[in-house]
This record gives structure tokens, C-alpha cells and sequence, in this order.
């Protein structure tokens, strides 16, 4: 298992920087950006519950500038490619990006996870039926996740991931879920 918080194109002193760069860059749409990244150095937490299989997750999994192991091992499970039962260890970066674009909302609801870990086979399966769906999709390497919140709409989840600046975002209308992950910064989808 490859350790995410050295490898890669950006770090978790890299991911906290560009998040305070968003941070004013984007200060008129996002007011309490500044707030949010005070308590960045204390707090990370992800609030969950997946669709397909009726599980919820509520952790934190970072506090003071260490990732929590049990934590990790609980979200890492949440992630598992249901279908086939695996589970994968998810990108922290990933992570970041997905807390980070939650409290940019201002919002207590939980995300609804549609597709974090993929596995291989689960992804060509999915490929084979939709033509939305990458051959080399982020989900394979535990790198993207898919979410919803119903007191949300695309354009406004789309727009907190966006601002943290620190991988891709797209958005599915038909759907109404935003893809985000921890690849290079770019956006699809309208």
C-alpha cells in the first residue's frame, strides 16, 4: 500500500495550502472559508451514509496534523466496492477535498456516498452499461468518490469542491451527484 501523505502530486501541506489560497480568492462566495481553515489544523470530519448498503459513517479521522488509524480503517470499509465485497485503502487527499468542500456548505447533512472504491471488474461492468463511466476511472484507486446532499444542489457542491482547488470535479445533472477526486485540478460537466 502506497502511503498517500508523501506520494503524489500534492501533499497534505500542499492540499492546506491551496485551500488558503481558495480561501481568498473566493472570500466573497464563501465567507466562512477563513473559519473553516482555522479549524483545519485542529478537526477533519466526514459525515456519511451510503444508499446501497444502509450504512452510516460519522468520524473524525484527523486531529491536530495526524490521520486517525482506526478512523481510516472504518472509512476505508464505508468506501469498499460493495459489489464484490473489497475494500481498498481511499486517498486522503481525497478525503480532504470531500471535508473541506463540506464545510465550505455550511451544512449539517451527511453526504450520500454513491461510489467511492471500485474495483476493476465492478468499474468495466459499469462502463459496459454507461458511457459515463471512465475505463481508467479515479474509483479504481480509491482516489474519487461520488456525492449527494439533498439540501444542495449540484451547482453548489460542484462549487465548494471547486474552490479547494485540489482535484477534479464533475457534475451529473440526470443524476444529481458530484463527482469529486484527488487527480489533477480540472471539471466537467457544464
Amino acid at each position: 500500500m502506497t502511503d498517500s501523505r508523501t506520494s503524489g502530486a500534492l501533499s497534505r501541506r500542499g492540499l492546506l495550502a491551496a485551500f488558503a489560497a481558495t480561501a481568498v480568492a473566493s472570500a466573497p462566495t464563501y465567507s466562512n472559508a477563513f473559519g473553516f481553515l482555522r479549524g483545519a489544523g485542529d478537526i477533519r470530519r466526514l459525515k456519511m451514509y451510503n444508499g446501497r448498503t444502509g450504512e452510516k459513517l460519522d468520524t473524525i479521522y484527523w486531529i491536530e496534523g495526524d490521520y486517525i488509524k482506526d478512523a481510516k480503517v472504518e472509512i476505508d470499509h464505508f468506501f469498499r466496492d460493495w459489489r464484490r465485497n473489497e475494500v481498498k485503502a481511499v486517498d486522503f487527499r481525497t478525503l480532504d477535498i470531500m471535508a473541506a468542500s463540506h464545510n465550505l456548505l455550511e451544512c449539517n447533512e451527511p453526504y450520500m456516498l454513491l461510489s467511492g472504491y471500485r474495483s476493476p471488474a465492478t468499474n468495466a461492468m459499469l462502463a459496459s452499461r454507461s458511457g459515463g463511466v471512465a475505463s481508467k476511472s479515479l474509483h479504481m484507486k480509491a482516489q474519487a468518490a461520488d456525492l449527494r446532499l439533498d439540501t444542495r444542489s449540484v451547482n453548489q457542491i460542484a462549487k465548494a469542491a471547486q474552490a479547494c482547488r485540489a482535484g477534479g470535479v464533475g457534475k451529473y445533472y440526470g443524476s444529481n451527484f458530484v463527482h469529486m477526486d484527488c487527480g489533477s485540478v480540472r471539471t466537467w460537466g457544464g
